[in-house]
């Protein structure tokens, strides 16, 4: 037996011990997923499945031992990951930590962050979330406003952000504040790391169209931030953030191409089944069309993803690709959720009340959602410039 090999039968026996079977078949449950943080509420279940998660180091299983992680190479980890998927198992643990801000340090922290950071990220102790956008200052990063003013051995921050997802129920947060008011725009940015269990941090939930939002607004006013806390140098932050963008792009990508993980409940064929029929093959020619190219297009971006994660198990830093990801994933939901109103007819009109059902208002929620997907994480527009720019070399004008 090769050791890959090995290595399987030793997961999906770890698998059959301490996988709960309460959660099995839960991939894309959104209650069956474990955020961490302080102020998360999980059952026994959950608890004792990211316990026995963090003893083996699976919860981040590429990342170095020393800090948490598994330390497993890319066909183990790989390995791992089938198994889950085997049997329908949410990842034992999601979140920033693991998908922007612990790569980010891993890449430009210094020993003390990682010491003082990852281990809690890989334990589920923390949650974070994400300081980028301003009310000013969206796709035109570059010219945010939250300052952060040299105090000795601390800044003072003032300012805001918007888009916070789930600032609410985070912890830290990793945020961009400008340190060089006089700079020119991609100089005199910061990356810092702040805890928001402090006086002066305010967060408000925003409620989007769809009727929920993961979105909050941040207020910080006279807020204290170590100088400990500064990832890699100071006016150096753009450099950093451009970076973890990379990665969110990436995460955003995988969650919006993949069928297997967005199509809240049931899934495209199962909905056409049930509302346009026929046998042995749908009766209706346009949309079996449209379903089947849905399909196929989904399962090449998939491959596709797969083949960068790979490369990023294999020590590979996300490239100006993490934009192309980020655009076909995103415009691939919308299409996603577009069929499926297509499907249901006049039951996608339905918002609440008698008459339509549950699965039925799940979609047309999810369909009014989607019209974010292509704004979030950078517009689909900035990330065409850069693609063209940095992928395909075209000159500027």
């Amino acid at each position: 037996m090769s050791s890959v090999e090995s290595f399987r039968s030793d997961v999906r026996a770890w698998l059959e011990k301490h996988a709960p079977q309460s959660l099995r078949g839960k991939v894309t449950d959104p209650y069956a997923q474990i955020w961490g943080g302080k102020k998360e509420k999980r059952t026994k279940d959950q608890d004792a499945w990211l316990a026995a998660a963090v003893e083996r180091g699976f919860t981040a299983p590429t990342w170095p031992k020393e800090f948490g992680g598994g330390g497993l190479s890319k066909e183990e980890a790989k390995v791992l990951e089938s198994e889950l998927r085997r049997i329908d198992m949410p990842a034992p643990l999601t979140g920033f930590g693991l998908s922007m801000i612990g790569p980010t340090l891993l890449q430009f922290g210094n020993e003390e962050q990682k010491k003082e950071h990852l281990p809690k990220i890989t334990r589920g102790q923390i949650r974070w979330c994400q300081g980028y956008s301003e009310p000013n200052a969206g796709s035109d990063l570059a010219s945010l406003q939250c300052a952060a003013v040299d105090s000795g051995d601390h800044y003072v921050v003032n300012g805001q952000k918007t888009w916070t997802s789930y600032g609410e129920l985070s912890d830290w947060m990793f945020l961009l504040v400008r340190t060089d008011p006089a700079a020119k725009k991609q100089q005199g940015i910061t990356f810092v790391l702040v805890d928001l269990d402090q006086p002066g941090v305010n967060i408000r939930p925003i409620q989007l169209i769809s009727g929920a939002s993961p979105f909050c607004e941040s207020f910080f006013e006279d807020v204290k931030v170590s100088k400990k806390n500064v990832v890699s140098q100071v006016n150096q932050g753009w450099t950093v953030a451009k970076a973890l963008l990379g990665h969110e792009r990436e995460m955003i990508a995988a969650v919006f191409g993949s069928g297997r993980n967005s199509t809240k409940g049931e899934s495209v064929i199962q909905a056409a089944r049930e509302f346009v029929g026929g046998e042995g093959k749908l009766a209706d020619p346009v949309i079996r069309d449209r379903l089947a190219q849905l399909l196929m297009d989904e399962k090449c971006f998939e491959l596709t993803v797969q083949r960068t994660a790979d490369s990023a198990r294999a020590g590979r830093r996300p490239g100006a690709e993490s934009s192309l990801f980020k655009v076909y994933g995103t415009e691939l939901n919308q299409r996603r959720q577009e069929l499926l109103c297509s499907i249901r007819g006049p039951e996608s009109l339905g918002w609440e009340g008698p008459g339509f059902g549950e699965e039925a208002l799940k979609d047309t929620r999810g369909w009014l959602r989607s019209r974010g997907n292509t704004i979030e994480g950078g517009t689909s527009e900035v990330q065409l410039n850069i693609i063209a720019k940095r992928v395909l070399d075209l000159p500027g004008e």
